[in-house]
């Protein structure tokens, strides 16, 4: 999804063990975000980064981090020297494991703190100290509150996908979390968007903080073919199951706007022998890692998700993305195609609109400026309104009136 620049990582004056590390894991040259934030983070100045998913961020933050700790030592029991936070326990999972990647023979002890699994194995781990903490707002505060994790000691703080904490409804958490950090840090945000609240929280966050944009949220790859599908709902059902038993739709992310209609999309698939693994905030932690590591390894061909691997989940080699239901939010589209055509490889997104959504669509092509190829079936001429559900017949509506207020009789005034 993103370009290299002509940079090296050896001109940024990086540890030669994380270069050892880069190199061990194919980074040969920086991305843009990098290039731009990675100078600045090593001197020391805080960043506010305005990029989308699939850019390379956890890099542009993480290598200065690990660049700063290779005097190995440690934490004392309970704290961090460093805590970075995630909207998604995916995403979390997915940025601890590229800083182990980085910061491979360092020694470094990194902690990864997420609802979703038991805390005691995490407080285990803290009980040693940890130099890098990865976690999701809620259970960081969670153990916070209990004293098993301390953060006053802490040099570094990152904010990654800020808009989306903002969306999940995180922001009492970040301000517990930021309150409790110490005054002298180093800090970043990165955030594919800037609405206001989020302006507000990078006001009180950052100090005197270098600007480092990269990418507007309404630019879709120029690497992904784009088409639509007009089709209703049974309709939708046999076209997703036509495509999906072509070959080429090798490894497919699946999105629906519901975890229910996630999970009876999975059903249908699987029932027509088409391998496939639901994903979505009702499954446990266990559940997530299992259904996403059966789809990297190949295990199942469809991924059938929520906006919850819209962002953030980074898998090689997707071949398609099919919206099985548009998102009612156009910037959503952006970051769900986007799970395709990464690594500068190239990319399908297929989307499916029934008449009630026709105005998502306009939306989408209105922010995205393109006009989506027509692949298969009729555009509607108008939008249908969405049918709300008939009430059940047993069900009486009864009008309830009002109580008026006691009588009070007005006392008079001698």
């Amino acid at each position: 999804m993103f370009v290299l620049t002509d940079l090296t990582f050896e001109s940024f004056g990086l540890a030669s063990p994380i270069l050892g590390a880069l190199t061990a894991a194919g980074f040969i040259k920086p991305t843009p975000i990098q290039a731009k934030a990675i100078p600045h983070a090593l001197a020391g100045r805080d960043v506010l980064g305005i990029a989308q998913t699939g850019t390379g961020k956890t890099a542009a933050f993480a290598l200065p981090m690990i660049n700063a700790m290779t005097d190995r030592l440690h934490s004392k029991r309970f704290s961090t020297r460093a805590l970075v936070l995630a909207p998604t326990r995916e995403l979390a999972v997915q940025i601890e494991q590229e800083i182990k990647k980085f910061a491979a023979g360092l020694g470094l002890r990194t902690v990864l703190i997420v609802g979703g699994v038991s805390r005691f194995g995490q407080v285990q781990r803290m009980m040693r100290g940890a130099d890098i903490v990865v976690g999701c707002p809620g259970r960081v505060v969670d153990l916070m509150n209990t004293r098993e994790l301390v953060i006053d000691q802490c040099q570094f703080f990152v904010l990654d996908e800020a808009d989306r904490m903002l969306d999940l409804g995180f922001m009492p958490d970040i301000r517990k979390v930021v309150n409790a950090l110490p005054a002298r840090r180093q800090s970043a945000l990165f955030s594919a968007t800037m609405p206001a609240e989020i302006a507000k929280l990078a006001n009180g966050l950052l100090r005197e903080p270098v600007r480092v944009e990269i990418e507007a949220v309404a630019s879709t790859p120029s690497r992904i073919e784009q088409s639509v599908y007009f089709a209703e709902g049974p309709e939708k059902r046999n076209l997703l199951i036509k495509l999906l038993h072509q070959p080429e739709f090798s490894k497919t992310v699946v999105f629906t706007r519901t975890k229910r209609g996630a999970d009876r999309v999975a059903l249908m698939l699987n029932s027509s022998k088409i391998s496939a693994a639901a994903l979505h905030g009702n499954l446990s932690q266990n559940q997530r890692q299992r259904a996403l590591d059966a789809f990297k390894a190949g295990e199942v061909r469809a991924l059938v998700a929520t906006d919850i691997a819209a962002r953030g989940i980074d898998v090689n080699a997707v071949s398609h993305v099919i919206n099985f239901e548009l998102p009612n939010e156009p910037e959503s589209y952006v970051h769900r195609i986007g799970r395709t055509a990464r690594n500068g490889a190239d990319g399908v997104a297929v989307a499916f609109c029934d008449a009630t959504e026709l105005p998502y669509l306009t939306q989408i092509e209105k922010l995205t400026g393109i006009k989506m190829k027509v692949a298969g079936g009729e555009r509607p001429r108008q939008a249908m309104p969405v049918k709300k559900p008939a009430r059940h017949p047993d069900m009486q509506v009864r009008k309830i009136k009002p109580k008026r207020p006691p009588y009070q009789e007005k006392r008079k005034v001698a």
